[in-house]
């Protein structure tokens, strides 16, 4: 079993530094058909994620794989555009990596996006959720980016995730919300380990222990960058119905498609907060 070491993640960082003296001081993960946010960023460094060494691949439709260095709303920032994800077959602590090398570059902030389904069966398509909780089901069946030798440098061995997703971004999201008219919901997201969509026995489960969205990401980035001391704001783009009842079929093209509404209110959100910074 391997596992990640500060030579692996130093290595990476040192491959974008010879490509960009970009001191970042906000990570920006951008998840399915979420990357047109990347586009505008200003004076950018671009860099395809397969040059950088141990970057786990992206190969989903919607994931560019980009790393886009550069400024937004005048703050330096080092978004992702796409991730990669533990069911194309990277172990868990690879999927943290990029997160890990947000940290070692200065990174203070997280701010990370997914498309998710709806679990709440008042949420429609092209709602945003701020994530407000997450229910960690994949490292309650043992996949942690934590596991094996602590990293002591970045973290403590025990890191407290009782406020995961920081209360003062949060707030100045909903003010964002509010000055720019943008419905936002909020909730409980929880992270499966996915390729397959849930079954409607999966969502009535969900739903009777509290979930409001569910996704395939994010939880293990969250918790990585929690460890090494990051403050996160994490926002989910609804991008299907809850199918409690079983009649709906979902695809992935509708999660792209749902991207094309998200997006426009996903930046505004985001950058509203930079903005506050």
């Amino acid at each position: 079993m391997e596992f990640l070491t500060l030579e692996e993640i130093d290595a990476a960082v040192h491959a974008i530094k010879a490509r960009s003296s970009v001191k970042p001081r906000v990570g920006i993960i951008l998840g399915s058909g979420l990357g047109e946010l990347a586009d505008g960023i200003e004076s950018a460094d671009r860099i395809p994620s397969i040059e950088v060494p141990g970057w786990p691949r992206s190969t989903v439709e919607g994931h560019a794989g980009q790393l886009v260095l550069g400024t937004l709303e005048g703050v330096a920032v080092f978004a992702l555009k796409g991730r990669a994800h533990y069911y194309e077959g990277h172990e868990m602590w690879r999927v943290g990596l990029p997160v890990r090398v947000m940290q070692r570059m200065g990174a203070e902030i997280l701010i990370v996006t997914n498309a998710a389904g709806a679990v709440d069966p008042a949420f429609v398509p092209g709602d945003l959720m701020l994530i407000t909780d997450h229910i960690n089901l994949l490292g309650m069946a043992g996949q942690n980016p934590l596991r094996g030798p602590n990293l002591d440098e970045l973290g403590p061995r025990f890191p407290d995730m009782s406020q995961a997703y920081d209360r003062e971004l949060m707030e100045w999201a909903r003010e964002v919300a509010t000055e720019a008219e943008i419905p936002l919901r909020e909730g409980v997201y929880i992270c499966l380990a996915g390729p397959v969509f849930e079954t409607p026995a999966d969502l009535r489960f969900m739903r009777a222990i509290g979930v409001d969205a569910v996704g395939m990401s994010t939880v293990p980035e969250v918790m990585v960058a929690r460890h090494g001391g990051m403050r996160v704001l994490g926002v989910s783009g609804i991008s299907n119905k809850a199918n409690l009842d079983g009649n709906t079929i979902t695809t992935h093209e509708e999660v792209l498609a749902a991207g094309q509404i998200i997006t426009p209110r996903l930046s505004a959100l985001i950058r509203g907060v930079l903005r506050r910074l």
